[in-house]
């Protein structure tokens, strides 16, 4: 698996509603500036599944991102299936700096390793500049 992790100053409360709200996932689900989250579901439950679109500002280029729920534990922790089969597990843990966010999954075959961890770095520091930046 590989792991991105990020520590947030904001409470676990907001950071939660951050990352599972809809009308909070189009603001940082994406990996770079040239890119934004047209749309995001989100039926959070075990068994419930999830879409988030990302796409090129320019329209050259869209996907959706999707899965299914494996485990939900509010304030601590989300497992889920993506729709191509890998798992990924996301664990929220308040320490004295803040909440520790950490992203496990497994890595797809197409692309190096460490441009995945990238990518995905990327959108967890997408996540966090844009709790901090709200109030």
């Amino acid at each position: 698996m590989i792991t991105v992790q990020t520590t947030i100053r904001a409470s676990i409360e907001k950071v939660w509603e951050f990352w599972t709200l809809p009308e909070h996932i189009t603001k940082w689900a994406f990996a770079s500036p040239d890119w934004h989250s047209q749309y995001a579901k989100n039926d959070l439950r075990q068994g419930g599944k999830f879409t988030t679109n990302m796409a090129a500002k320019d329209g050259s280029m869209s996907f959706d991102f999707w899965g299914e729920y494996t485990l939900i534990k509010q304030n601590e922790a989300i497992h889920y299936v993506m729709g191509d089969g890998r798992k990924a597990e996301i664990t929220f843990k308040e320490t004295s700096n803040g909440i520790e966010i950490t992203e496990n999954f497994d890595p797809e075959t197409e692309n190096p390793e460490e441009m995945q961890r990238g990518g995905w770095q990327a959108i967890l520091d997408n996540f966090k500049n844009y709790v901090q930046s709200s109030t």
